[in-house]
């Protein structure tokens, strides 16, 4: 029936494991250049001090030029220009019909004061980049750095081969009888020839792995769903807003069941799909 828990399953699964292919292909992509060495750019400190420098004297030229503007605002108030200058259509006639010897084309310079601001702007997040870039390139020569290197090279070559058997398994309508734990034990048992309980260790092996997968990806969901509730959030949509995150946290959840039977052991697989029906 429409109202059975295959059904509802099925339809919220349909949500939740989209949202979940959108965050781990997000995390596919920014882990690795985040971590691999390989996407560092040289940054030597020659090249952070020269962009300081460039920083340094935009804003020399700012204050100088604001100073400039703020001599010529008490000229013109000595003047009495202030206070007897007409306002609206003559008194832009009256600026570019007259001119007052010694004085300072005021607009023109604070175009140049807007335009040096700006440039100040992009200066300063470029000079935050490169330290942030000096930073992880120290990070990286550390030994926490080092596997979290390899780790980077490793999973991208994981999600390189998990993209091919996913592709053959759609397109020749394949579903996986073991999980891959297991199949790896196998193999690796196999290839060394050593004595070994397959069955006993794949089980333990697969419930710490599946464990790992839950908590790992439900805390970057809850970091990535953070960070979009502070962006967004105000007093008076917060209360919509935590519902929507509560709604997406059970999808997700929903979708974690459904997507971690591959990585059970056959009789554990068999059970979580006796409870949620044959989906």
């Amino acid at each position: 029936g429409i109202l059975s828990i295959e059904q509802l399953i099925s339809r919220v699964g349909v949500i939740g494991v989209t949202l979940m292919a959108l965050l781990s292909g997000f995390g596919a992509v920014n882990c690795p250049y985040t971590y691999m060495s390989y996407f560092l750019r040289n940054v030597t400190d020659a090249d952070i001090l020269a962009l300081e420098r460039r920083l340094l004297q935009t804003m020399d030229m700012i204050v100088s030029k604001k100073k400039r503007i703020a001599v010529a605002h008490r000229t013109m108030f000595q003047r009495g220009e202030v206070h007897n200058r007409p306002t609206g259509f003559w008194r832009m006639i009256k600026s570019v019909t007259t001119s007052v010897p010694g004085s300072e084309n005021l607009s023109l310079i604070q175009q140049e004061v807007d335009a040096l601001e700006e440039l100040s702007r992009q200066l300063f997040l470029e000079t935050a980049d490169l330290h942030a870039t000096k930073e992880r390139i120290e990070y990286s020569k550390t030994f926490q750095g080092k596997y979290f290197n390899f780790l980077g090279y490793f999973f991208s070559i994981y999600c390189v081969w998990k993209i091919f058997m996913a592709t053959i398994n759609i397109v020749f309508d394949r579903v996986g009888k073991t999980d891959p734990v297991t199949r790896g034990i196998e193999i690796t048992v196999n290839y060394l020839g050593i004595q070994f309980d397959v069955k006993f260790w794949s089980q333990h092996i697969s419930f710490i792995l599946v464990g790992i997968i839950i908590v790992t990806s439900i805390r970057g969901l809850l970091i990535t769903l953070t960070k979009f509730f502070y962006a967004i959030s105000s007093s008076k949509s917060s209360n919509v807003i935590v519902l929507l995150l509560a709604q997406i946290m059970g999808m997700y959840f929903v979708s974690s069941v459904l997507l971690i039977r591959m990585s059970m052991p056959l009789e554990y697989r068999t059970i979580i799909t006796e409870v949620l029906g044959e989906l």
